[in-house]
């Protein structure tokens, strides 16, 4: 299989890049599930930009910046804002429905979420992933060159040796298809869009795909990797025996839920003035302190305060969604409990969204461009992965005459040994669970020394297992998944071991300060010999 561009993922970040290059040459989107099967799909609150008269680009840049907790990249914060507004009416022109309000200057109805001074995020109700998702698809649908490949797993980059150690390019990937084979794919630019790493934790909002593939097979190819210590905590996730991975929108409390605990008191104001209006990690760390100190298994967002059909109209996804579980938010409190959510950190990219390899780029989650710092600002992602997937294609266009020149190398096919067929899934599922347990135990919302050697030890013992599991039998989409989890887990032990001091998503009880010394990224590689990180500090 050869094209001009391989895209590794399917959501907001995939599909904008793939309509923008199809211009350009042929394209093909591997995604290892369905075409809707991603994080975008799940995204509630909507994307963030400044559309309003009321609102201005200063407002949204030091709303991000301090979000951030200074380690945002200033430069790359005023470029995607700016570019913001441009974005969001180019999905409008795709078809996307955002609810309208015609007393508002902007013509949207727009939302307010913990951390923004003003409202300016842009929304179709509480479904506005579906909904963009549903707009690019259908648009995809019209261009010929454009492939999607369904069911098709990408397991690693296919790396050529250049002239120097240095000058290794990418040419593609080794992808897994719909009939368990590993065929070659090569590529003039490859670029991934393969979303977050929430599945590396016990519980999370994100879809069951969110396994890191882009960040581990990025590490394995030597790119350099960054921030990765700052994993976002959603502060409400449904607590529910029943339900699995559904958040409830920030822009709930937006429109004024507010947090209390089991006996209805409000708590957020002994923990930050912002109240139920304050960035993630704050809110985040402010329930997982309550949670420590009351022992109970949840806390509650409180809305029946507001009109019921305003809750209705305004939540539709959410209220059918608590009322198949017996809850009726217009009368009950909602039961919820932090999980996790984003990876602001990633494979580290520059302003084009192009990596420290050759022929590699990375969009949307799978991305570090400097946007969020050490915490992302409440629907910033949309907005970023449609911003960085035009600076991709403004790049890919101006390099296009060298682009198209590229000569793709001859790639020696792949060879599976003396690999025997995994009969006992108990194999890959022991130790999925055991990662799970140990990074949400150790690695989680409030983090210690002690307990992040302790998980450094475990994992490096289950990590070896994998890879002899790897060696040993042929690959499945669950062995490849479980070895990107088990990579993952350990860039985000060893980034946490190296940031000794509290900021932002990083909360480290011996260190409690933010100190300035620290106030750079973790910048780390993989090793020549191959299987840790070396930390190697900007």
């Amino acid at each position: 299989m050869e094209c001009d561009f391989l895209i590794i993922g399917s959501g907001i970040a995939g599909l904008s890049f793939a309509l923008r290059v199809a211009a350009l040459g042929s394209v093909i989107v591997v995604t290892k599930k369905n075409d809707v099967d991603s994080a975008t799909n799940l995204a509630q609150g909507g994307i963030a930009a400044v559309l309003s008269k009321s609102d201005s680009p200063q407002e949204h840049i030091e709303d991000t910046l301090l979000s951030g907790a200074g380690l945002c990249d200033e430069d790359i914060v005023e470029l995607v804002v700016r570019n913001g507004p441009a974005r969001v009416r180019d999905l409008i022109a795709l078809g996307v429905d955002f609810v309208k309000d015609a007393q508002d200057s902007s013509g949207l109805n727009l939302g307010q979420e913990g951390g923004h001074s003003r409202r300016r995020v842009a929304h179709a109700n509480d479904f506005t992933g579906r909904e963009i998702e549903r707009a690019l698809l259908e648009k995809i649908k019209q261009y010929p060159q454009i492939r999607i490949l369904e069911n098709h797993t990408a397991v690693d980059l296919l790396m050529i040796d250049g002239a120097t150690e240095d000058r290794r390019y990418c040419a593609g990937a080794y992808v897994l298809d719909d009939k368990m084979i590993v065929e070659i794919y090569k590529a003039k630019v490859t670029t991934l869009c393969t979303g977050g790493t929430g599945k590396v934790y016990l519980y999370t909002t994100n879809p069951d795909i969110a396994t890191g593939d882009g960040l581990a097979m990025a590490f394995r190819a030597g790119a350099v990797m960054a921030n990765m210590e700052f994993m976002q905590f959603h502060p409400t996730c449904l607590y529910h025996p029943k339900a699995k991975n559904f958040l409830i929108s920030e822009a709930v409390r937006g429109e004024g839920a507010i947090l209390v605990d089991e006996k209805g008191q409000p708590f957020m104001h002994k923990y930050d003035s912002r109240k139920e209006l304050a960035t993630r990690d704050a809110v985040a760390r402010a329930i997982d302190q309550e949670l420590k100190e009351s022992g109970a298994d949840c806390v509650f967002l409180d809305i029946t305060h507001k009109d019921k059909n305003f809750i209705k109209n305004r939540f539709p996804t959410i209220y059918a969604r608590c009322l198949e579980y017996g809850i009726d938010i217009t009368r009950e409190y909602i039961p919820v409990v932090p999980a996790a959510h984003y990876m602001c950190g990633g494979v580290q990219t520059d302003s084009w969204g192009k990596t420290s390899l050759d022929g590699l780029m990375a969009l949307g989650e799978t991305a570090c461009t400097g946007l969020h710092g050490g915490n992302r600002l409440a629907s910033n992602s949309l907005l970023e992965a449609v911003v960085f997937a035009e600076r991709a294609y403004e790049y890919c266009v101006h390099h296009w005459p060298q682009i198209s020149q590229k000569k793709l190398p001859a790639i020696e096919p792949w060879r599976a040994g003396e690999a025997k067929v995994l009969n006992e899934e108990i194999l890959i599922n022991h130790n999925w669970d055991l990662i799970r347990r140990i990074m949400w135990n150790y690695v989680g919302i409030v983090r210690s020394i002690k307990r992040l050697q302790l998980a450094k030890k475990q994992m490096e013992a289950i990590f070896q297992e994998i890879e002899q599991h790897y060696r040993d039998y042929f690959v499945t989409p669950n062995m490849i998944e479980l070895r990107n989890i088990a990579h993952v887990s350990l860039l985000i032990i060893q980034s946490a071991l190296s940031r000794k001091e509290s900021r932002g998503l990083h909360y480290l009880v011996e260190y409690p300060k933010t100190k300035a010394v620290f106030a750079h990224d973790t910048r780390f590689r993989r090793k020549k010999d191959g299987i840790m990180a070396e930390i190697e500090i900007c």
